[in-house]
């Protein structure tokens, strides 16, 4: 259950971050900021690519590369295809985890290793098996970490991973581990390197307005503000105790769809379900009449129902990165949900470019993981 009480208790909500959520939420802009400076000083803007990589291969552990791939899969559209290499091994430790290129990586192919670990053995075998196939290598990690090492030693690119100001590094890796702050360490300097190759556009105006957009959105949704004028922790309040399912509209809101779905249940432990309009409606459709549904609770006189917790009910977000003028499924989609007396939230990003709209819904996600994480009564203590 959600203790809503404590969303509008600002210093009770600091007591209760002992992983620096809302730290790393509220410094998003900055660490992007941080990130592009990182990048250039690697020397991104001084490479001159021999056109386009045939295909972008990333490679990474954890929540955070999984949605780093997803971002520029979605933003790189047709310009090439984007590969996840999905992680192997008897366990999730980092010196447990392997990876392997396919068989027709070559010269002619990027891989990118974006981590917040960079203790890995795994990419580091990983970097110099592309090294020997001709594949260019890129990573994002920890500088001075093992990965960094093999990278540069194997005539790749590294690019220090950015910290928040006064964080020390064992502070920033159980931070970013599981926090907001880890996306934009590591996705900022790849979108420098992917507009270099010109698979996609990300020029240094961009990511400035990117970075306004972080800070202007932290500043609505951070602690100090009260729930009713706070789109994140009205977002948390709706959620509370509901299976949310997540119906995305648009390019960017696929991937920030999943991700909030990925981060619900690694940081609030809640799970909830992530599906592109139109094909959510049939997808998901029958949790809306099924035990999910908002009448779904028949009176039973059998049960005994002292001290049983609330049985979750499905509620719908959807998540669009554009306006709902011209060809759009969210019509269908209020339709269906109001058809079953389901509740629906709606969010939708102010008029911007596509990577400040990507932004923005991403921050605001976000900051609702993080409010559902802390104000949650059943929480883990860390």
């Amino acid at each position: 259950m959600l203790d809503e009480t404590l969303l509008d208790a600002p210093d009770d909500l600091a007591l209760a971050d002992h992983r620096g959520l809302l730290r790393a939420a509220a410094e998003a802009g900055a660490r992007v900021r941080t990130a592009a400076r990182h990048a250039a000083e690697a020397g991104i803007a001084d490479l001159h690519p021999e056109g386009r990589p045939r295909a972008v291969l990333v490679a990474g552990p954890g929540t955070v590369s999984a949605c780093v791939a997803d971002l520029i899969g979605a933003l790189a559209g047709a310009s090439a295809p984007v590969v996840r290499l999905q992680p192997t091994g008897v366990a999730p430790a980092a010196g447990a985890l392997r990876w392997a290129l396919p068989g027709w990586a070559g010269s002619v192919d990027l891989l990118l290793l974006p981590t917040t670990d960079g203790s890995e053995p795994g990419l580091a075998l990983l970097a110099e098996q592309a090294y020997r196939r001709g594949v260019t290598v890129v990573a994002v990690a920890p500088k001075g970490s093992p990965v960094a090492e093999a990278v540069s030693g194997s005539h790749g690119l590294f690019v220090p991973m950015a910290t928040a100001p006064n964080e020390s590094a064992d502070e920033s890796a159980e931070s970013l581990a599981a926090g907001p702050g880890a996306l934009w360490a590591l996705f900022t300097p790849l979108l420098v390197l992917l507009d270099r190759v010109g698979l996609l556009e990300a020029p240094p105006e961009a990511l400035e307005k990117v970075a306004d957009r972080l800070d202007r959105t932290a500043e609505r949704c951070g602690p100090a503000i009260a729930t009713y004028s706070n789109p994140a922790k009205t977002l948390a309040a709706e959620l509370a105790d509901s299976l949310p399912l997540i119906w995305t509209e648009g390019e960017a809101a696929g991937p920030a769809g999943r991700r909030f779905a990925a981060v619900l249940a690694e940081l609030a432990g809640r799970p909830a379900l992530a599906a592109d309009l139109p094909e959510a409606l049939p997808a998901h459709g029958v949790l809306l009449a099924g035990d999910y549904a908002a009448g779904a609770d028949p009176e039973d006189f059998f049960r005994d129902r002292v001290d049983e917790p609330q049985a979750l009910r499905a509620r719908v977000l959807l998540l669009r990165d554009r306006p709902s003028e011209g060809l759009t499924a969210a019509h269908a989609a209020r339709e269906l949900a109001l058809s079953h007396e389901t509740a629906i939230s709606e969010l939708e990003p102010e008029e911007g470019g596509d990577l400040e709209t990507l932004a923005e819904l991403l921050a605001v996600t976000d900051f609702a993981a993080v409010y559902l994480s802390l104000a949650s009564r059943n929480r883990t203590p860390h």
